[in-house]
């Protein structure tokens, strides 16, 4: 996850440095999730066959690639584009194979909280990638950011290599094809989840993506001279509480009813969006706070999808009905951020509050969509049972 975030972290740098428009920046921060959408329904649906630690070391070593790629030879919007696709083709190789591996071995109690700390794993990796991303820049510049984070990523691949066992999947039944979703969509219980998983990432992805920036805007409004909490500061301790918003929203809702928790989650930062880019011009520390609530309260109902899919799902398609819900979720994560750089565009350029405004609004009433799929496609809960 080191090198997930390295664009979106120093995205106001590479901007000025590429002389990039924000719709530029808006496809370049976006298409690691379109790499990742695009190809994710294959890989995952593949660990149904395989054993998923094969994939996972193969995407962690084409993450290692695009990453040392980057370093050595993006100068620009179209190589820029291109590295970070296939970043999020290793990514799609990972990050989902690698809740299989865990699904595959897991035996204990609580499936759901065990799903739980490994999706809150994707945050903490977001906060370290945005906080290394801004330090090591500053001393060592944006080419041996991605060096390292290249490093790291073959480091995943030889952890997991020596520390995870061989295991054989159970298999789909033989009527079963690759990517043939239609028993998955045929699953209102799982489907409702997955479409509601869609609308959550395409409000965090963007959120994450635009975050710095919006704080260098945030600045550039007031002077106040030395700042303690600098943007990518700021982003890693988001990213810190989303990870714990992810596993304590998860606990809420196995308690509780978990699709209508989910609801509650989902209006509820879609609420504060609505609002939080309109009060740029507010302190710097109010809007620091406003930040961090916004993006616990986006948090709070990601592990709680994720396992409402996992445990809604028919024996003998885990793998391809992760492969739907990463395919939906991670498409809405793609489209997010191009969104908000396209409505910055349109709106003044995002060099004024109204345009801050309005890009944040366009994810509040992107989140509002997520309950009304919960809604109208519930159905038995296989998740109350667990």
């Amino acid at each position: 996850m080191l090198g997930v975030f390295t664009f979106p972290a120093l995205m106001p740098e590479f901007i000025e440095i590429w002389q990039l428009s924000n719709t530029e920046a808006g496809w370049i921060a976006g298409i690691l999730l379109g790499g990742y959408a695009i190809s994710v329904p294959v890989l995952v649906s593949l660990t149904d066959r395989i054993d998923a630690r094969l994939i996972y070391l193969s995407g962690a070593t084409l993450t290692a690639t695009a990453l040392f790629g980057f370093a050595y030879f993006a100068s620009g919007f179209w190589g820029a584009l291109l590295l970070r696709t296939l970043a999020g083709v290793g990514l799609a190789a990972t990050y989902m194979p690698g809740l299989r591996i865990l699904a595959d071995r897991y035996s204990g109690g609580k499936p759901a909280r065990a799903i739980a700390f490994y999706t809150a794993s994707f945050s903490l990796g977001t906060a370290i990638s945005f906080y290394f991303s801004g330090e090591v820049n500053t001393i060592l510049g944006w080419v041996n950011v991605h060096k390292i984070a290249g490093f790291s990523a073959l480091a995943s691949a030889f952890l997991v290599l020596c520390l995870m066992n061989k295991t054989v999947p159970q298999k789909p039944d033989s009527k079963t094809r690759l990517l043939d979703f239609r028993p998955i969509i045929r699953n209102r219980e799982a489907m409702g989840y997955i479409l509601a998983y869609g609308v959550h990432s395409w409000e965090l992805f963007a959120m994450r993506s635009w975050l710095v920036a919006f704080l260098v805007y945030c600045l550039s409004v007031h002077d106040l001279g030395e700042i303690q909490l600098i943007p990518t500061t700021v982003a890693t301790l988001t990213a810190c509480v989303a990870a714990i918003a992810s596993i304590g929203g998860n606990e809420i809702a196995d308690r509780y009813d978990r699709r209508r928790v989910v609801m509650v989650f989902l209006f509820s930062a879609g609420i504060l969006a609505l609002f939080i880019g309109f009060l740029a011009a507010l302190p710097y520390w109010i809007i620091v706070f406003f930040v961090i609530l916004y993006a616990g309260l986006i948090q709070l109902d990601s592990a709680a999808l994720t396992a409402g899919t996992l445990l809604a799902a028919e024996k003998g398609r885990r793998g391809s009905t992760l492969g739907l819900h990463a395919l939906i979720g991670f498409g809405g994560g793609a489209i997010g951020p191009l969104i908000v750089g396209m409505v910055l565009d349109i709106s003044g350029g995002g060099i004024t509050t109204i345009s801050w405004g309005l890009a944040f609004a366009s994810m509040g009433f992107v989140a509002f969509l997520g309950p009304i799929a919960l809604w109208k496609l519930r159905g038995h809960s296989k998740s109350q049972a667990n």
